[in-house]
């Protein structure tokens, strides 16, 4: 085999495998302000107009835009109440954090550090209510940057 063909095949098995490794975030598609139900089955991927998916106890998932933009992927959550995880993507660099506060102006009830390319983990408690989630960096949930989570 040639030189060539001997690299040309080396890059398409390096790029084949690289495509395989993935992303461990998802995101299901439905109406902008819909609440996507808080369960790993529930994941799957798409476009722009995408809802991340979330789950009780097990892993939530909610992604910062990936542009740089002052939003999130979801503007509403669903989730039953108890303990509820939730990965935080942002893989701008931007720093972004997932903040969550009781009702809409209410006391902070967890949140994830401020940063940049990585996610992060929150785990909570929370009682049935409704929440907003929010990123705290000045200026960001002003623009726009938060939702509401409900918890039944």
């Amino acid at each position: 085999m040639s030189k060539v063909a001997g690299f040309a095949v080396s890059a398409v098995i390096l790029l084949v495998g690289i495509s395989a490794c993935g992303s461990s975030s998802s995101s299901s598609t439905s109406a902008a302000n819909k609440p996507a139900p808080l369960n790993p089955a529930s994941t799957s991927t798409s476009g722009a107009s995408t809802t991340p998916s979330a789950s009780t106890g097990g892993g939530t998932a909610i992604a910062a835009d990936p542009s740089g933009q002052l939003k999130f992927d979801k503007t509403a959550l669903s989730a039953k109440s108890g303990k509820v995880t939730i990965t935080f993507t942002n893989s701008s660099a931007v720093p972004h954090n997932f903040t969550i506060a009781q009702g809409t102006g209410g006391s902070v009830v967890g949140a994830t550090p401020t940063f940049a390319g990585g996610n992060k983990t929150l785990t909570v408690k929370l009682k049935p209510g409704t929440y907003t989630f929010y990123c705290s960096v000045p200026g960001h949930r002003q623009a726009g940057m938060q939702g509401t989570l409900t918890v039944k």
